[in-house]
């Protein structure tokens, strides 16, 4: 099964800080195996398998951020 990938904007992420709390929560959704959050674009790119949207949303809630737009694919 090919792998899907979530892109969030989420434009409360400035620092390192937010990297590391965002990558954190998402990081223990089920189904995620990367994290990558891209400060200078205020993205979250999500990779893995049968990854809930709403899993990792709230873990963007949990983090303390809003993920606003998702955009998705497949690999």
């Amino acid at each position: 099964m090919a792998a899907e990938t979530l892109i969030y904007d989420v434009p409360g992420v400035t620092c390192e800080h937010c990297r590391a709390a965002i990558t954190k929560e998402v990081g223990v959704v089920a189904g995620v195996e990367s994290v990558v959050v891209d400060l200078e674009q205020k993205l979250v790119t999500v990779t893995g398998h049968d990854v809930s949207d709403a899993g990792v949303r709230a873990a963007i809630d949990e983090a303390g951020f809003d993920a606003d737009e998702c955009r998705t694919s497949r690999a």
